[in-house]
Parts: structure tokens; sequence; C-alpha cells
């Protein structure tokens, strides 16, 4: 499976910022929102995965499925940060770019 120009796009604007926010919404957030927990997990699975994959099949669907699963459709509980509230929009842009894109 070849992914088109936006979601890598996306990627190689949002993975940035997740590399840097997932840990620290974890360590903040972590105790109240065991979910967060798994964002982190599955969010660390699907870099390995793209890493390992390169720009040619990356099957990301399965990632995208369990964080829509443990997100609730990324539903951003009420009482978090902004950063917070920024894991899953980037997440949720990246799933609807490679949603969208796949062929």
């Amino acid at each position: 499976m070849m992914l088109k120009k936006k979601f890598v796009e996306v990627s190689e604007k949002n993975v940035p910022v997740l590399k840097q926010y997932i840990p620290i919404v974890n360590r903040v957030h972590g105790g109240h929102h065991p979910e967060m927990n798994e964002v982190k997990e599955l969010f660390e699975g699907m870099l390995s995965k793209m890493n390992q994959a390169g720009e040619s099949t990356k099957d990301l669907e399965e990632y995208f499925l369990k964080l829509r699963g443990v997100t609730d459709h990324y539903k951003v509980p009420e009482d978090v940060c902004e950063s917070y509230e920024a894991v899953y929009r980037l997440l949720e842009e990246m799933d609807e770019a490679y949603d969208s894109e796949r062929e």
C-alpha cells in the first residue's frame, strides 16, 4: 500500500510535536486518564512501524482503529490541559489524512 503526499506531510508536521507532548501529557494525566498510557504505547508502536517501513508500505490502520477506540474517537476529556487536547487533535489529523488517502 502506498501512502499519498497528504499523510506524509501531516505526519512530518505532527510527529515531532507528538513525540514531545505525549510523554509529558502521559506523565501529568496518565494517573487520572489511563487511556493516555495506551495512546503513548500505540503512538510508539506506530512510530516504530513507520520508521521500519520507510515511504512505501505503512499499514497503520490497526493503530488508528485502536486509537479511535481508546480515545472514544478523539473525544477530549473536560478536565485536561491544552497539550492533552493537542495530542488528540494531531493524532486525529493524522488518522483522517491516512484514512482518506489509502489506495
